[in-house]
């Protein structure tokens, strides 16, 4: 016993020696770690050193990092011109409407194929739903002028009944319902998987005692799965949040909008684009870019302080 005594114990490896010892145990799977931490530092971080071209005259040439310094004058010019206040508002509009549609439209629809019993029916749902999902984003913007163009089946059915056709691709009034119609058309299915994957890991005697209790299936969704799943759709909400402003769908208003819907359609995104790819003023392009990324990150931050505080669930 008192040999024992004697012996020392052992100090608890810390959280930083236990990390570096699995690191050397598990070397070989870390090494797959490598391509997408290189993919990270190349194109996420290292561009970020070019915002200080929004501080900065850049004209073009071997000075990647601008010629002079100007302060804040892109972002004094950027907040006079109406061209940009229009596309932000017009982003707000666009992100904020697409996001109530959209959000509810795919946890209910979820929460449906949830209650899908028959194995193949499910499946055979969930793959139509999934497939147009991995349709190109120009096969769909074409398919949506074709269907809506002046010759196209819409307009068709509207002459048949009388009706007088509607130039829907050429009036602005339009361009909403068309944006946010195709978007849900082609996310409402992808957009379900995460929920499906939270719902599989819900106790199952929850609704057993739920049905015993006299629930029935509207009251199972509201007070099981609903509850069981709130952490997943918070952290989506949190991500979609921050994403109004910074990250919407250029590519697709690109190739939907025209001059004559343009009042409308222009957004953030594109405006940068016009302005720095197409008009060459890449310190304002910048300017404008680096405030989009700082309202989203004041967003998607106030977004998870106030889900931490609701409903104990966070990003970080």
């Amino acid at each position: 016993m008192a040999k024992d005594k004697s012996k020392k114990l052992k100090p608890a490896k810390t959280k930083q020696e236990s990390l570096l010892h699995h690191v050397r145990k598990e070397w070989k799977l870390y090494t797959f770690l490598i391509l997408p931490i290189l993919y990270y530092v190349i194109f996420k971080y290292v561009p970020v050193i070019g915002n200080i071209i929004a501080f900065r005259r850049y004209k073009g040439g071997p000075n990647i990092l601008g010629q002079d310094w100007v302060g804040f004058r892109y972002f004094e010019q950027f907040l006079k011109d109406t061209n940009f206040w229009n596309a932000f508002w017009n982003t707000l509009r666009l992100s904020i409407g697409y996001l109530l549609v959209r959000f509810p439209a795919t946890l209910i629809f979820a929460l449906l194929i949830n209650e899908i019993r028959k194995t193949w029916w499910k499946k055979t749902v969930q793959t139509i739903s999934y497939l147009p999902h991995f349709i190109s984003l120009v096969v769909v913007c074409g398919m949506v002028k074709e269907v809506l163009s002046s010759t196209g089946p819409v307009n068709s059915l509207l002459s048949s009944f009388g009706m007088e056709k509607i130039a829907f691709m050429s009036e602005p009034g339009w361009f909403d319902f068309i944006y946010i119609a195709s978007g849900i058309w082609q996310a409402l299915g992808w957009g379900t998987i995460l929920y499906l994957t939270a719902m599989t890991n819900i106790n199952t005697e929850l609704y057993e005692a739920a049905g015993i209790d006299g629930a029935g299936k509207f009251k199972q969704a509201i007070h099981v799965t609903i509850p069981g799943i709130l952490p997943t759709i918070m952290t989506l909400l949190i991500m979609d949040i921050g994403n109004i402003i910074t990250a919407s769908n250029m590519q697709k208003i690109l190739l939907l909008y025209n001059p004559m819907t343009q009042s409308k359609a222009d957004i953030i995104d594109t405006l940068v684009y016009r302005m720095g790819i197409a008009g060459g003023n890449f310190s304002y392009a910048a300017a404008v870019g680096l405030f989009s990324a700082v309202i989203g990150l004041v967003l998607v931050t106030t977004a998870n302080t106030l889900s931490k505080k609701f409903t104990e669930t966070s990003l970080w």
